[in-house]
């Protein structure tokens, strides 16, 4: 299906083809979602992309985190058909398959913590998110009405994931009044800290904010359920936290009797080369929420939690089409995959490679503020001007559209970051080759 040569722009998008679709697209679409350059898909292979004209594409971002092992990996394909000619839904909420149990079973074993877990399916990261507010709330029985987010956060856009959701206010205008009892923290973005503050002479104050401003001035920390957090900020602009700054969290939380929300809906199943993310910083949560890459480009998610805590009462909640019985088949596969190919190791290595390559960049152009990232979650911060700092939104789009142009799938997140996550299976050869095209564009914007 695809040739060596790669990435290849036969006809310059958008073609002929897609202009069609364009189209249609717009006249029967809700235009309520971003699209950042008009690609029009129509097949993809490991981490190359063909849209409707024969273009050729290098995947940098693996259709936002989802197509972990590669696009249409066969041993995928093959346990998705197989489980089709057998079974395509039965609605675990009132009766059993085999299924969720293997995979429950597997995904306790892969997340952190060696004690006695439950799982919960949904269908997307916003079901997981919505559930985990129940499950938090539920095990308090009401008495903790208060749940604390952090600024720049991405939960989702469904009314109590949107309640907790702060990276950009068109998500949120309009929409009011979200759900009640919701305190938004500062996320430690050590780049842009809002106290003007260097880590580590900071010595985490955002941490000691949280106690000293909050919970000693208007939230009565006994009346907090949980603090709900992506290890990495991912829609917020692919931040990582200083060392540390999790384990003060989990303090912090362990004092008030309060319960820690891993969101790695992004940040998950491989992608930072552990399994989650959180393991890096060697912090145990209390429920860790899964979804985008666990399936490879199916509809799933989980809530994985501890088994005391995972205690809501039959009837209390449900979802009719999640752990559906496919895509638990395609999740067991995902995870074979990525064991079976030590996808964790490839995304440390490639990802090693392309942050050394990135701060290369950095030290030599004026548009690179901030280079961050672990495994192949990686954000590249486009500035302004090395002396100011500046957020530059509009040469951050710039980039990517010509970057669309030349051959390389690229999308922003934050204010001005480049998001580099491409599919778990990209090659080191492929993720040099995308380099090589972006260090070419940053070069030429760099001498305007």
């Amino acid at each position: 299906m695809f040739c060596n040569e790669y990435p290849l722009i036969k006809n310059p998008p958008p073609g002929a083809k897609a202009k069609k679709i364009l189209s249609l697209d717009e006249k029967y679409l809700m235009q309520s979602f971003r699209r950042y350059y008009p690609l029009v898909v129509k097949r993809a292979k490991g981490f190359l992309v063909e849209d409707v004209d024969g273009n050729i594409y290098i995947d940098l971002n693996a259709g936002i985190a989802v197509a972990s092992t590669g696009h249409c990996h066969p041993k995928i394909v093959e346990a998705i058909k197989k489980r089709c000619e057998e079974l395509l839904h039965y609605s675990i909420t009132d009766f059993i398959y085999e299924d969720t149990a293997i995979l429950a079973k597997k995904l306790s074993e892969i997340t952190p913590g060696d004690f006695e877990k439950k799982v919960f399916f949904g269908n997307s990261g916003a079901e997981a998110v919505e559930g985990s507010l129940k499950v938090a709330r539920g095990y308090f029985e009401g008495r903790r009405p208060y749940i604390l987010a952090f600024i720049g956060s991405f939960h989702g856009r469904t009314i109590g994931a949107l309640s907790l959701t702060s990276s950009k206010p068109i998500q949120r205008k309009n929409f009011q009044p979200l759900m009640p009892c919701v305190e938004h923290v500062p996320y430690p973005y050590c780049f842009r800290c809002p106290w003007k503050q260097r880590f580590p002479e900071c010595n985490y104050w955002c941490v000691d904010f949280i106690e000293e401003w909050y919970f000693q001035k208007f939230i009565p920390p006994e009346e907090v359920a949980a603090i709900i957090f992506e290890p990495i900020a991912g829609e917020g602009g692919y931040i990582v936290p200083p060392d540390g700054f999790w384990q003060k969290i989990r303090t912090l939380a362990d004092k008030y009797g309060i319960l820690l929300i891993a969101d790695e809906v992004q940040s998950g199943v491989g992608r930072t080369g552990k399994w989650f993310a959180i393991e890096h910083w060697d912090t145990m949560p209390d429920l860790v929420l899964i979804a985008k890459g666990i399936a490879s480009g199916l509809p799933l998610s989980a809530i994985v939690g501890r088994k005391d805590i995972m205690s809501l009462p039959p009837g209390a909640h449900a979802s009719t089409f999640g752990g559906n019985p496919v895509c638990c088949a395609a999740a067991l596969a995902t995870i074979q995959v990525i064991e079976k190919e030590r996808l964790l190791e490839n995304a440390e290595r490639v990802g090693s490679f392309a942050i050394k390559r990135l701060n290369e960049m950095k030290e030599a152009y004026e548009n690179i503020g901030d280079v961050r990232g672990r495994g192949l979650m990686i954000g590249v911060e486009i500035v302004t001007d090395k002396a100011s700092y500046r957020p530059a939104p509009k040469l951050a789009h710039e980039i990517i559209e010509e970057a669309f142009r030349r051959g390389l799938l690229l999308i922003t997140s934050g204010l001005s970051v480049l998001r580099i996550s491409p599919p778990l299976v990209i090659t080191m050869e492929a993720m040099e080759k995308a380099l090589n095209i972006l260090e070419d564009i940053i070069k030429n914007v760099s001498r305007r």
